[in-house]
Formats: C-alpha cells, sequence, structure tokens
C-alpha cells in the first residue's frame, strides 16, 4: 500500500467510525458496528459446515437428540431480542463445550449434554449462546479486528510478503481458520455476563426457572476448582471461552431475583423428567464413547497397542458408530499396517459420508499403497468438508508428480496455511517449486554504503529452505523509475541458511549518496541448497 494512500485510510477512519454507529438490538445501546446484520448471518453460515467438521461432527447415531435440543433452542429463540435464522446442533465430541457463531448458528457437545441435569439446564447453556449471537458478540470481536486493521497495516509496509501464514497454530487451514477462531473464542466478563442476564430472561419468557442458570453456573465453578482429568475436560472445552466465576453465580442469583424466582414465586419449570428421558439412550451409549477416549489418550502416549484394543472395543460395543471405525483405521495407519487401516476406513464411509476424517485418514492410506486415483478422490473430499494441511499436501504432492505445477503451487500454499509440520513441509515444497520463477520472492536485498562510500548489497534468506548459488545485479532507476543503468551480475560465493543475512561487495566502487535511494538490487537467481 502507498504512504499516502495509507494516511487517506487513516484520516478517513474517525468518519468510518461514525457513520457506522448503530443500536445493540438486545441491550438497546448505541455502539460501533462495522459489521452489518447481513454480514454476521454470512459469516455464520459460511463457517458453520467447517466448525462442525473441526469439532467431531455432528452426532449421527441418536439424530432425535439434535432434533429435541433444536427444539428448546428454538423456543428460546422465538422469545429472544433479535429474530436470527437460529440453528441447533448436538456435536459427536466428548468435550463439554457448547459455541455461537454470529448469525445465530449454535452447537452443543455431546459431552456437555451428559453433565446437565433438566430442560432447564439445557436452556440455560442455549440462552445464554443465543445472546452471543443475538447482542453481536462475535460480530464485536470481528469488528474490533477490522478496526485494528488500519494501525496493524502501518508496521507491516516495506516487509517481504510470506508464503507462509503464521497465524494459525493447528493442522486447519483457509476458510476453516475464521470458524476455528470463532468457536475458540474467549468472551471477556461483560459478554458473559451479559449472555448470563439476558439468557436468563430468554428462559423465563420461554417457561421455564431461570433458577437452573444458578445450579449451572454453581456446577461449572465446582468443576473449575476441582483436581483431576474431569477439570482438565472442562478447562480444554467450556470453561476455555465461558470461564465460570463467584461473580457470576452471584449475578445470576440477584437476575433470578428480580425476575420473580424468589420463594413461593412461580418459578417455571425444570424439565427433569422430560430431560433424562431424552438423554437416556446417549447415557447408555457413553461407556463406549469412553471407551474411544480412552483409546485416543492411550494413543497420545505412543500406546498404540493399548489403543488399538479400546478401540476395537468401543466399535464392538457401538457398531453403528463411524468415529470408532475411523480410529481404528487412524490407530493401524499411525502402525503402518495399511491394509487393515483401508478396512476400517471404509467401514467409517459407508456409515457416515459427510465427515472429513475418514476420507482423509483414507486418502492418505491409498497414496501409500500407490492407489493415487482414491487417494485423490478421498483427499478431495475431505478438503472440501474440512480444509486441512494434511489433504492439501498429498494432494499437492500428487498434482506435483502428475507434472501439474499450478495445481500443486495452489495446494501446497494452502498446507502452508498451517503452523504443523507438515505445514512446514508444504512450503518448503511451495518454495521449491516456486523459486525458479521467482527467486526475488524469498531474497531480500537492499543497498547500502560501506566506510569507504562503495556500494555493499545485504541478502536475507527468507525461505524455508537454504539457499546457494544467490545471483543478483545492481540496477540503477531514473526519476521516471525506470533502469537506467545495471550493473554486472554478482554471485553470493556461500550458502544462506533460512533467516540468515549477509553482506557482499556489489563490484561497482564508490557511489555518490544522493545517488543511492535510485539504486535496486535485482535477485536474478536462487537454488536450494543440497541436504
Amino acid at each position: 500500500m502507498k504512504p499516502k494512500r495509507f494516511a487517506s485510510l487513516l484520516a478517513l477512519l474517525p468518519a468510518l467510525l461514525l457513520t457506522a454507529c448503530g443500536v445493540n438490538p438486545v441491550t438497546g445501546k448505541k455502539e460501533i458496528q462495522l459489521i452489518s446484520a447481513a454480514q454476521e448471518v454470512k459469516i455464520g453460515e459460511q463457517n458453520y459446515a467447517p466448525s462442525r467438521q473441526s469439532q467431531g461432527g455432528d452426532l449421527k447415531v441418536l439424530p432425535e437428540l439434535s432434533a429435541y435440543v433444536s427444539t428448546v433452542g428454538q423456543k428460546l429463540a422465538a422469545v429472544s431480542d433479535r429474530p436470527l435464522p437460529y440453528e441447533f446442533v448436538v456435536l459427536n465430541s466428548s468435550v463439554p463445550n457448547a459455541w455461537a457463531l454470529p448469525g445465530g448458528k449454535i452447537a452443543v457437545n455431546r459431552g456437555l449434554l451428559t453433565a446437565l441435569e433438566n430442560e432447564a439446564e439445557l436452556a440455560a447453556v442455549l440462552g445464554h449462546e443465543i445472546v452471543h449471537a443475538a447482542a453481536r458478540h462475535g460480530a464485536k470481536a470481528q469488528e474490533r479486528g477490522i478496526a485494528l486493521q488500519a494501525g496493524m497495516l502501518a508496521t507491516q509496509i516495506g516487509l517481504a510478503t510470506s508464503n507462509v501464514d503464521q497465524n494459525l497454530g493447528s493442522l486447519l487451514v483457509q476458510g476453516a481458520s475464521v470458524g476455528a477462531q470463532l468457536v475458540s473464542l474467549r468472551y471477556g466478563r461483560d459478554a458473559e455476563l451479559e449472555a448470563d442476564l439476558y439468557g436468563m430472561q430468554y428462559m423465563q419468557r420461554a417457561g421455564y426457572d431461570p433458577a437452573a442458570a444458578i445450579t449451572l453456573q454453581q456446577k461449572f465453578l465446582q468443576l473449575a476448582e476441582a483436581d483431576g482429568r474431569t477439570r482438565q475436560s472442562w478447562l480444554e472445552g467450556l470453561f476455555a471461552s465461558h470461564p465460570p466465576s463467584a461473580e457470576r453465580v452471584e449475578r445470576n442469583r440477584q437476575t433470578a431475583a428480580g425476575i420473580g424466582t424468589t420463594a413461593g414465586a412461580a418459578r417455571g419449570e425444570l424439565g427433569t423428567e422430560r430431560y433424562q428421558a431424552q438423554l437416556k439412550p446417549l447415557l447408555a451409549l457413553k461407556p463406549a464413547y469412553d471407551k474411544a477416549d480412552e483409546a485416543t489418550a492411550a494413543a497420545a502416549k505412543k500406546d498404540l497397542p493399548r489403543a488399538r484394543a479400546l478401540a476395537a472395543e468401543a466399535a464392538r460395543m457401538l457398531p453403528r458408530e463411524a468415529r470408532f471405525h475411523q480410529l481404528q483405521g487412524d490407530l493401524a495407519l499411525a502402525a503402518k499396517d495399511l491394509p487393515q487401516a483401508m478396512g476400517h476406513y471404509e467401514k467409517s464411509l459407508a456409515l457416515d459420508t459427510e465427515y472429513f476424517g475418514a476420507y482423509l485418514g483414507g486418502g492418505v492410506t491409498a497414496y501409500r499403497q500407490g492407489n493415487r486415483q482414491r487417494a485423490e478422490e478421498w483427499l478431495t473430499q475431505s478438503a472440501k468438508l474440512l480444509p486441512t494441511a494434511p489433504a492439501l499436501y498429498y494432494l499437492g504432492a500428487m498434482a506435483k508428480d502428475a507434472g501439474r505445477t499450478e495445481q500443486a503451487l495452489e495446494y501446497f500454499k494452502g498446507a502452508a496455511g498451517s503452523q504443523s509440520d507438515i505445514g512446514k513441509q508444504a512450503a518448503a515444497e511451495y518454495t521449491l517449486l516456486d523459486l525458479p520463477r521467482n527467486p526475488g520472492n524469498y531474497v531480500a536485498a537492499g543497498a547500502q554504503q560501506d566506510a569507504r562510500g562503495a556500494l555493499v548489497v545485504v541478502l536475507e534468506n527468507r525461505a524455508p529452505v537454504a539457499l546457494t548459488e544467490i545471483t543478483f545485479t545492481p540496477v540503477l532507476l531514473d526519476a521516471a523509475g525506470q533502469i537506467a543503468q545495471q550493473a554486472r551480475s554478482v554471485r553470493l560465493a556461500r550458502t544462506l541458511a533460512p533467516g540468515e543475512r549477509t553482506s557482499v561487495d556489489a563490484g561497482v566502487g564508490p557511489v555518490a549518496g544522493e545517488v543511492l535511494p535510485r539504486v535496486r538490487i535485482r535477485i536474478d537467481r536462487a537454488v536450494p541448497a543440497s541436504p
């Protein structure tokens, strides 16, 4: 961006903020709104599917449970302060969590449902998430990023562009990253108190006992203060984005008292029997999911034999759960048992064709078996459902082997959006393909004078691989920015490691100080160094 244009944007920013004022649909307070209602809905629609994929996918074995949760959610949405296209779904994850995207797209994990006692507690969870969407809490987080963007641009002017997005810390890449950030968004104290307050009001309007929000927060606070594996699970789930506190418990008591739930007043219903009847099938399946969780924990400790035995037991207990067959495939693949892995992935896909995991594992397995047609088909489908670095990396490798260089570059560039090891491999592969065509993208160069006034060139390797045979040419621009003269090319007589900087005599002798600003260094060649 040119400095003048940047300065003009900064000058316009106050006017932009003034013209973007609006009224919060829940609180009625005036606030800056840089994201419109239509944009909120679009953000939610675009990120709902990949966010669900990244958080375990939909719970398919009990579709009636999602229907039940949706019924409760829509009952609350109908009395909320803001009409939105609300959607509710149960995700297939043991991690106790719930989240909302802008535009009213809400999810709750089965691991949270099994921790609740009654329908009113479920209403407390869903009402809280409805407020996050209705009161624009997620949108506000996005807007804070927009408001800060102009300031961040100032620090980026003059810096070389990197092919690797260093902001993502997982295997998720490209479009999946926004949803992942919104799902893991940690709300501030004010947003949490606001969601509690209005969520309890929605409970009361919908006929539920708001006091359930008190007992729910008390339970959460006890779990947060406890020790052991259960506490850790909650810290990784709901508490990561919705931290409980004694203040929230007390505020909920005050809210309940203020809306008529004191002793002797009509409290609304808890719906305990109805909730327990709906949860009974899930609780019956919980031992199988617990076995699968134990298998995953054993695999994390590199105990593959135990992990495989536990996963097989889970699959015997609940053979219609596709994730258990996928888990068996993942463990077989980790043990390099390719035929077994492929058999498990095929079983998983026979039960569920709408989750990325088995396509990804099966695609990698097919690639290693030499079945490139199946590998490409399954990895492509996996990437459509959820763009991940492994899927894009292997697709890039196949495109490269087939001579489809442009397609390979696109895949490797996408995979490099992850900070994982495979993302780093993708960045290196991208560099190897792109370097011969654009060496200047990987070697930063600048001109300066030494103590004698001679022209010195400073070179820095910004590629993820070591570079050798770096060749450059000093050029002199005229007043119009066109090349007026150019010196002889110079080849660096050493290898530069990634991030390494060096200086070398340009071979042109002394230059006048007033000429130096018009000197540019053209990078003509750079070659990856041999390992």
